[in-house]
């Protein structure tokens, strides 16, 4: 049985495998999704707690707007970090680019496991939560989910999505067709630090809880899972995966430590059985042939009538 609390840790799934996804449809390997998600929950349990700048209201409640603006905040702060660190770490390609990546990682969780005012290893308890109950995440879990979703819809029908697809089939060809890739690429990774930082911040105040191991290396290797379980070709493939995989081990919970095996079965044999992912191209393509089957069924039979 699935309740509100693991929906919205599946929501939260999906959304961090749609930060993965944005680099890599612009062909990037990048695994720093687990920075800016570190940076935008540790931004909202500083700001709702330490800082006291947006702290709770005298009933003990946490304002909704308060929580809103820190959504912002978070998505934003992590934008403006990825603007510079993306400006230095795309001029790498490949496995170069996700070893600088998980370098940055691992800088950003040490230190915030070392910053006087983080809480150190032990991290920062007790942050405000703006919903009485797991189910009140639901909405703006499903909110920015559906805005993330529409974003990277509209990415693949726009010239910039059509750029960031010829970046990944062939940078070399892209660049001799006038697409400015630097640009580009930039952009596709100051996006999927936005979506990490506005989702941290929604995690660390459903979890009422946050330290530098919620941005580990360990993390960034379950988000690329999302990717490869659920397919890159189109951003459907990350909100698939992220959702499945977690809630797999969730739902695998009363055989113990043999979910563990189990779970690792997924992840081994998916890329196996769906070695495009989930929702692969072919797949798209059958359904958008069955669609179109669909709607010219009518005019065909029309057309046979005298």
């Amino acid at each position: 049985m699935i309740d509100n609390g693991l929906l919205v840790q599946m929501l939260l799934g999906a959304l961090l495998g749609l930060s993965v996804y944005l680099p890599l449809a612009a062909g990037q390997l990048s695994l720093a999704t687990p920075a800016f998600y570190a940076v935008g929950g540790t931004l909202a349990a500083l700001l709702s707690t330490r800082w006291s700048v947006l702290g709770a209201a005298d009933n003990g409640t946490f304002p909704w707007s308060a929580f809103g603006i820190e959504v912002v905040l978070g998505g934003l702060l992590a934008g403006a970090m990825a603007l510079v660190v993306g400006s230095l770490v795309l001029r790498l390609q490949g496995i170069y680019l996700a070893i600088a990546t998980i370098a940055l990682v691992e800088i950003v969780r040490v230190a915030i496991l070392n910053l006087p005012f983080t809480g150190g290893a032990i991290g920062i308890f007790g942050i405000p939560q703006p919903f009485a109950s797991a189910a009140g995440y639901l909405i703006p879990a499903l909110a920015l989910l559906g805005l993330t979703g529409w974003i990277c819809h509209r990415l693949e029908l726009m010239p910039l999505g059509r750029a960031m697809a010829a970046i990944r089939d062939d940078e070399l060809a892209a660049r001799c067709m006038g697409i400015n890739t630097t640009r580009v690429k930039l952009i596709a990774f100051v996006l999927s630090a936005m979506v990490a930082g506005s989702t941290g911040v929604l995690a660390a105040h459903f979890l009422n809880t946050w330290n530098a191991r919620q941005g580990s290396f360990d993390t960034g290797i379950t988000m690329l899972a999302f990717v490869i379980l659920g397919g890159s070709r189109t951003w459907l493939g990350p909100v698939i995966g992220g959702l499945v995989l977690t809630a797999v081990p969730e739902l695998l919970r009363p055989v113990g430590d043999a979910r563990l095996v189990l779970f690792g079965l997924v992840i081994l044999l998916g890329p196996l059985l769906f070695p495009e992912g989930l929702v692969s191209p072919a797949l798209l393509e059958r359904l958008g042939r069955i669609g179109a089957g669909d709607r010219s069924a009518p005019s065909a039979v029309g057309e046979q009538q005298p």
